[in-house]
């Protein structure tokens, strides 16, 4: 039972196998085996690949086995119709076509079993780039809310260097009031003459300014430290709506990318596995002799190709020969002179009917 499901998937005519030994049996059987177990593996592959795309084990397994049944047909279709022949370059020439597809299936079916096989340096490599672009992303953010937090900041050093610079100008006036007091500067006279009152005035006055100008400062460095905080916030807003889009950089392409950064050696070993299953019952064909079977079935085809050219020939034959016949046939019809007069009589009756026809119709048209 094994073998003949095994032979179904090789392709080979069962009416033509069945006449044939055990050997040409187990054969195509061994064939068959490759066929189906690759489109196992392509089942396999595909399913893995289309469930990192869409994220749903019932969608990915429906996808796969669609997958594996065409893989299936397409090998079943390239073993059935390689027919041996008895020069091998041209058993090879009409291969070329079917071992260009065999490699695009090897590609299509070894890349998500690779994707699965190095998993681990996969997820690995995809850390490192998720983390370059989160830093990346943050680093693009900041740019955008630094021009505005530096000009705040700059807002706020202006207005403390100017809360400094005033107080630096009410000090002086105080050492200026009490050097006059003290008759060490200024006059030189002991004691709170007029010229002490008008300095000490003109320090109360700076005084008050300071005092008002520490309000009113405070204020506008508040105000700026609110909309730096602001600011702030914002960048952690985007940062943080962001982040998920990084954090799920993790599609098919994205691991085929990742894994170009791991060595391509094991990748290429890989490769040439699937090659070498996807390709073998091409070269099993090629290299094996003509066997029975492929003698048998030469010569089944040839029959068939022999009895519709002489089908086709014998249609040709009868088609010339009818073309004779029908050519005597009226030639002999031609020189009857009963069938001559028959024609005439009957022809000069039927002018006599259309003149009388066109006299009637003008006759009623007249009167």
């Amino acid at each position: 039972m094994i073998q003949s499901f095994f032979i179904l998937c090789s392709g080979a005519d069962r009416d033509v196998l069945d006449t044939c030994s055990r050997g040409e049996k187990n054969k195509y059987a061994g064939i068959g085996a490759t066929v189906f177990f690759t489109a196992v593996l392509a089942t396999i592959a595909a399913t893995y690949a289309l469930f990192t795309v869409f994220d749903n084990v019932y969608r990915a397994i429906l996808f796969g086995l669609l997958w594996g049944l065409v893989i299936f047909n397409l090998d079943r279709f390239i073993v059935s119709t390689l027919k041996k022949r008895d020069q091998w370059w041209k058993e090879f020439g009409m291969s070329i076509p079917r071992l260009i597809l065999a490699v695009i299936i090897a590609v299509v079916i070894s890349k998500p079993l690779e994707l699965k096989i190095f998993e681990k340096e996969i997820d690995r490599v995809m850390l490192s780039q998720k983390n370059e672009f989160t830093v990346q992303n943050q680093g693009e953010i900041l740019a955008q809310y630094t021009p505005e937090i530096n000009k705040l900041d700059d807002q706020i050093a202006a207005a403390k260097q100017e809360i400094a610079t005033k107080e630096t100008e009410v000090n002086n006036l105080y050492e200026i009031y009490i050097d006059e007091a003290e008759g060490t500067a200024g006059t030189e006279l002991l004691g709170k003459g007029p010229v002490y009152q008008e300095k000490r005035d003109k320090h109360d006055a700076a005084l008050a300014e300071l005092a008002l100008l520490k309000t009113t400062n405070a204020e506008k460095i508040a105000q700026a430290e609110v909309q730096k905080i602001q600011l702030r916030d914002e960048f952690n807003t985007a940062v943080s709506t962001s982040q998920p889009i990084i954090n799920n950089f993790d599609g098919l392409m994205a691991r085929i990318d990742a894994m170009k950064e791991l060595p391509w050696l094991p990748s290429l070993f890989i490769f040439l596995l699937f090659l070498a299953i996807e390709t073998a019952p091409i070269f099993s064909k090629l290299i094996s002799p003509m066997g029975e079977y492929d003698i048998k079935l030469a010569d089944h085809e040839l029959t068939i190709k022999e009895w519709s050219a002489q089908k086709a020939l014998q249609r040709k034959i009868l088609t010339e020969t009818d073309h004779i016949v029908n050519d005597r046939v009226y030639t002999d019809i031609a020189q009857d002179e009963e069938l001559y007069n028959y024609k005439k009589k009957m022809a000069k009756e039927i002018m006599k009917r259309q003149q009388d026809a066109f006299y009637r119709r003008q006759t009623k048209i007249l009167g």
